[in-house]
């Protein structure tokens, strides 16, 4: 989408954002091979949007593009302690139809046989129930032929009729997923019930066959979980946050990269660590290249 991101000033800067896409951008700059695949218009806008992802590294050649439509957008405004909230205009984004129809039949087909497959709540709430299981089938195959589902909870109440309608989606999946990276503050929002725990937002996925769980905890740090070896990995040092967009998306990057490089979750979660903590530095969800950590 295209991200409009108010300064204090009052003026305005634009630049291209998502939650998935900020983490493809964040795993390309790691070295991952990364192929998005999304649904722009043929206007300048995603022209520019395909020419940006292409500078970073990200693969292209699965985006569709659609005549006579244009992408979604959405502004964000931060307070003085870097939180920030979000105004979308995404009804009628081509994003929403990646899946329809014969071609986007064929994408899903093609994304069957990838080694890594990785979506989010925001990609389902946005998708067609014709392109929710397209898929859904595309990442059970994945699972199916060893290859690794991941899935980021990432819960906003707005992309959905309710939280029951939210979570009954996500329980449709979760048998398809190897690798949750879910936040305690949007679980207890999805589930509603705001005493829900870390440990226990594990063990809900692991009780659906999700393999590894991840449960991010802002300042408080991440808590990891497997049949048979958890724990929380603190977050290394407290950084007073400039604008806190992309903070998931990025910690996701680094854990991803760091746990398909052979890494155990201890030195993946200090690596998403380590990469949110320097983009919640800096404004906007894709931070400067000259702003990355060096020790990621």
């Amino acid at each position: 989408m295209i991200e409009i991101s108010i300064l204090p000033d009052g003026s305005a800067l634009k630049s291209f954002g998502g939650d998935t896409l900020n983490t493809a951008v964040y795993l390309s700059r790691l070295g991952m091979p990364v192929e998005y695949v999304t649904a722009l218009g043929q206007d300048p806008y995603s022209d520019q949007m395909l020419e940006a992802w292409k500078a970073e590294g990200v693969g292209t050649e699965l985006v569709s593009r659609l005549a006579n439509r244009v992408p979604g957008l959405y502004m964000i405004n931060t307070d003085d302690a870097g939180e920030r909230s979000f105004h979308y205009w995404r009804d009628q984004a081509p994003a929403r139809e990646v899946f329809d129809g014969e071609e986007g039949s064929g994408l899903a087909e093609r994304m069957a046989r990838f080694d890594a497959l990785y979506f989010s709540g925001i990609t389902l709430s946005i998708l067609s129930a014709e392109g929710r299981e397209k898929l859904r089938r595309a990442a059970a195959s994945v699972r199916k032929n060893g290859g690794h589902v991941i899935f980021d909870g990432n819960y906003r109440p707005r992309g959905w009729a309710d939280a029951n309608s939210a979570l009954q989606v996500f329980e449709d999946f979760l048998p398809t997923i190897s690798l949750a990276l879910p936040t305690l503050d949007d679980e207890q929002s999805l589930r509603q019930n705001n005493d829900l725990a870390a440990e226990a937002v594990a063990d809900l996925y692991l009780e659906t066959g999700v393999d590894e769980v991840v449960v991010k905890q802002g300042p408080v740090g991440a808590f990891f979980a497997s049949y048979d070896n958890r724990g929380l990995v603190p977050v290394p040092e407290q950084i007073s946050p400039v604008d806190t967009t992309a903070a998931g998306d990025s910690f996701n990057a680094g854990y991803i990269q760091a746990r398909l490089s052979g890494k155990d979750p201890v030195d993946a979660a200090a690596k998403g660590h380590r990469l949110a903590g320097a983009v919640i530095a800096s404004r906007g969800a894709i931070i400067p290249l000259s702003s990355m950590p060096g020790r990621v």
